[in-house]
């Protein structure tokens, strides 16, 4: 079943080092790119197939301590419900759903 939650844009800011997506929804995310690489849903970063899931999912991205800076080399889609990045680091396995990254929004702290 195909998920309801689809951007309406996407951006990719290498100079300031963040993905910005607005979705369907009226939810517009910003998520800076080393704890988004951190947050990585593939078996390899995750630690094998028994943390795969929603279960596993970090609940704030913003808390998480990233190794060291990432930047993105490149985006490409994956068919009509993802995004794969493929990162400074080498690393490419990784496929970031429209829904995982809806959940992944960073929470932005009331002024």
């Amino acid at each position: 079943m195909a998920s309801a939650v689809r951007p309406t844009g996407i951006i990719l800011n290498k100079r300031e080092g963040f993905l910005e997506i607005t979705f369907n929804d009226g939810a517009s995310c910003r998520y800076p790119l080393s704890e988004l690489r951190e947050a990585c849903p593939c078996v390899e970063c995750r630690g094998g197939h028994a943390f795969m899931g929603r279960e596993h999912d970090p609940d704030d991205i913003l808390v998480l301590k990233p190794k060291r800076s990432y930047t993105i080399d490149s985006l490409d889609p994956v068919g009509n419900y993802a995004i794969q990045p493929t990162w400074d680091d080498g690393h490419h396995t990784g496929m970031y759903t429209w829904d995982y990254l809806r959940r992944l929004c960073p929470k932005i702290a009331d002024a």
